[in-house]
């Protein structure tokens, strides 16, 4: 399939490596034999492939993100391919400075300005906001059959018991606005003391912001205060920031609890570190709550 996107764009490759950290798609990054660096995505489904196209439709000029250089609809054998071009840099670590921090915060607050027009048709991402709380609680529910399969069962009684018991608590929803759902540090791309942009749009929505903090939080913000007043800071200069503190926990949860089904549905040994470290964050949760 890969020689066959290559020749589908006319590409005439040097080098070619697999970027790994890729979860929904299928990603290589290309030197072509003038030197230059692009990067060919062919994801999974037909659905993500969409998502992702008019995602690019949606954020372009108004986030930083790759350019779209090319792309393929597919056939029965592929779900379609993009040729995107090379945003400078590397995956955020928490070794940056603040500044760079105030910045993921513009980047994100820039994302969450953009809400559905009246007249925009989609057919890949949907507004998912009038029925936040279902959307929720279905994903929820939709990977508790395969956590159901990994946890102790009292342990997952007591994880159903706390997630009806939190959802009450929560605010109303933030929105409607166009949400990443995977807003991590592997896809936000930094050069030196300057953010460079957004990759990944499979599978984004227009719904609550609320989750787009959770992994954030989990692989960078709650790893230094200097950081995370940094990015609020940051945040707030284009927008105004939900109270994370009553949301957080919520989405920490959730995000533990559905991570576990996840690794089931991709496959536990392959994602046995990932299964791990959310086995911890969902027991060291229920304990700090009971």
């Amino acid at each position: 399939m890969l020689n066959r996107v290559i020749k589908q764009f006319g590409l005439q490759v040097d080098s070619l490596t697999e970027v790994e950290d890729s979860h929904s798609s299928t990603v290589y990054k290309c030197t072509l034999t003038k030197g230059q660096n692009v990067f060919l995505k062919i994801p999974y489904t037909k659905l993500k492939f969409q998502r992702e196209l008019e995602a690019y439709e949606i954020l372009k000029g108004r986030v930083s993100i790759p350019d779209m250089l090319d792309h393929w609809s597919g056939d029965d054998e592929c779900p379609g391919a993009f040729l995107l071009s090379e945003l400078k840099g590397k995956p955020l670590t928490t070794e940056v400075s603040p500044t760079v921090a105030f910045q993921v915060g513009v980047l994100q607050a820039q994302m969450h300005t953009i809400h559905p027009l009246a007249d925009q048709q989609f057919y890949g991402i949907k507004n998912e906001f009038a029925n936040w709380s279902d959307f929720v609680e279905q994903q929820f529910y939709s990977f508790a059959e395969d956590v159901k399969i990994i946890l102790d069962p009292q342990l997952y009684t007591q994880a159903i018991e706390k997630y009806e018991q939190m959802k009450h608590n929560l605010p109303s929803p933030d929105g409607p606005s166009f949400v990443h759902m995977d807003f991590r540090p592997a896809n936000i791309i930094v050069d030196g003391d300057q953010v460079s942009g957004m990759i990944d749009f499979e599978s984004v929505r227009f719904g609550s912001t609320e989750v787009d903090f959770t992994k954030l939080y989990r692989d960078f913000l709650s790893f230094d205060t200097t950081l995370y007043k940094a990015f609020r800071e940051g945040y707030i200069s284009i927008r105004p920031l939900i109270d994370l503190e009553t949301v957080l926990p919520f989405y920490q949860f959730t995000d533990a609890f559905n991570s576990i089904g996840w690794c089931k549905r991709r496959g536990i040994e392959k994602n046995a570190v990932f299964l791990e470290e959310n086995l911890a964050r969902l027991k060291e949760f229920m304990k700090q709550q009971n």
